[in-house]
């Protein structure tokens, strides 16, 4: 039994590697899946920084939640000049983010600290050291539920915004045929409605993946179809397969 999704489009890059658990859905289920960001990364130019007054030296330890904020946190510091003293501490929502570290850095566990992916991992890493002086590189639209847990332990430190999320844009004559749409983002959702002001659900089906990402796509109207994480499905990729396994599940039903 077929399932009815033909074509999904998922609102990130492609993976770096063929053995993305994407590439296993799509010949599990005979589904095309195509890669499109819908949003992307700009950085600020050392002046735009410059405006917020902050000074990167002023601080003793870096906070990271994303590699994304370690190459504009780096990038900026280059195009400023600025020698990061070998005593900054750096401290990275994942063992996997810390490690990202070596890019740029001679990797020394003593002084970079990680947590399990959680923002509260994070948090309870951050209060073992309450004496430090934060800085902690976001993007203009980010979340900010571990600077509120900062708050609530005091801790010091200041965010500094080094880069952008701005619209994906689609070329006016680009087909946008999709069964199934798949975001991770609220800007996600509002570029798809910028690029595509025209569009409307339908049959089309919505996966959203985090709590924000769902709330924007009911604000915008949409019907949602599948989220994670959940308990069942800690991963987009294991929402879509129990997704597409109950489709075809329900189909084999209705046609005995």
């Amino acid at each position: 039994m077929a399932v009815s999704i033909k074509k999904l489009l998922v609102s990130q890059p492609k993976p770096d590697t063929e053995k993305s658990p994407y590439y296993d859905i799509a010949e599990r289920y005979g589904v095309e899946i195509n890669f499109r960001p819908f949003i992307k990364v700009e950085p600020l130019c050392a002046k735009e920084f410059r405006n917020q007054r902050i000074s990167v030296l002023d601080y003793t330890a870096v906070v990271f939640t994303a590699r994304t904020a370690i190459d504009h946190f780096f990038n900026l510091c280059d195009d400023l000049r600025i020698t990061i003293p070998e005593s900054m501490k750096y401290f990275c929502m994942t063992e996997a983010i810390a490690v990202y570290l070596q890019k740029y850095i001679v990797y020394r566990k003593r002084k970079i600290f990680f947590g399990q992916g959680r923002t509260e991992d994070l948090a309870l890493v951050i209060c073992k050291h309450a004496k430090e002086k934060y800085l902690i590189p976001v993007s203009d639209v980010h979340k900010d539920d571990l600077m509120a847990l900062l708050n609530t332990k005091k801790i010091r430190y200041t965010t500094a915004v080094m880069y952008r999320t701005v619209s994906n844009d689609f070329s006016k004559d680009e087909m946008f045929n999709y069964d199934m749409l798949v975001f991770f983002s609220p800007s996600g959702i509002s570029s798809l409605l910028k690029n595509f002001p025209d569009f409307r659900q339908e049959n089309v089906k919505i996966a959203c993946f985090g709590p924000s990402t769902a709330k924007a796509a009911i604000n915008a109207g949409f019907r949602l179809d599948v989220e994670a994480p959940t308990p069942e499905a800690p991963s987009m990729t294991a929402a879509l397969d129990l997704f597409l396994k109950k489709e075809i599940c329900e189909g084999t039903d209705e046609q005995h």
